[in-house]
């Protein structure tokens, strides 16, 4: 009893910590949406295990209702997973969430299978410390590696590899996180786009080419 009393501290402690619009823990438990999709899935998820499937898919609907969350009660979510702000997230059924993740509004964990098989994994693996960013689409039976970061809005449907960024549609590495240990929404303004850098590059070099059939 204590070491649950001890978890769900260390769960608010997480929100004021990572929230900079939350100031206490009793804030973080009456004011978090996505906290509180959180725990609807806990206890739709108890009873999933115990094979009241029905009532927790009916617990676990009420709780999208109430908070803008759905997510499934048969998914895997380890301990302090935060979700900020809530609004639209769709977790899938078949996801596995390791431990002191952050996502933010708006993310989809969704599967892209048609496979109708009862058990095949249809939805990502996130791995420990991963950050995602508001308005990203994971999608498949795909592995976000530790620490990496997903930037806001992206669509990732292959593999990331641990500590890496990605960003954009379709997803693509940047090394704009390197050395940096949080990052709000999976993007940092520091570094540009490795795409936006060719486009400068081919443009010049279009330029070029335009100056020498001009002399010609």
């Amino acid at each position: 009893m204590k070491s649950n009393f001890k978890s769900f501290l260390d769960e608010l402690d997480l929100i004021v910590a990572k929230d900079p619009a939350t100031s206490n823990r009793l804030e973080a438990f009456l004011c978090s949406s996505g906290y509180h999709g959180i725990l609807f899935y806990r206890f739709a998820h108890i009873l999933w295990k115990h094979n009241w499937k029905l009532t927790a898919r009916l617990i676990s609907q009420f709780g999208r209702f109430l908070t803008g969350v759905e997510i499934h009660p048969g998914a895997k979510i380890g301990k302090n997973f935060f979700i900020d702000h809530g609004m639209g997230t769709v977790i899938g059924e078949t996801t596995v969430i390791g431990d002191n993740v952050m996502m933010y509004h708006g993310v989809t964990l969704g599967g892209i299978s048609s496979s109708s098989k009862k058990g095949a994994k249809r939805h990502p693996t996130i791995e420990d410390n991963v950050i995602i960013g508001s308005g990203a689409q994971v999608l498949g039976p795909i592995t976000i590696g530790k620490n990496a970061k997903i930037g806001a809005n992206a669509t990732v449907v292959k593999d990331v590899a641990p500590d890496t960024t990605v960003i954009g549609v379709a997803a693509h590495k940047t090394d704009a996180a390197k050395g940096s240990k949080f990052m709000a929404y999976g993007i940092s303004l520091k570094s540009p786009d490795p795409y936006d850098k060719k486009l400068e590059e081919l443009e010049a070099k279009i330029a070029e080419l335009e100056k020498k059939l001009k002399k010609l």
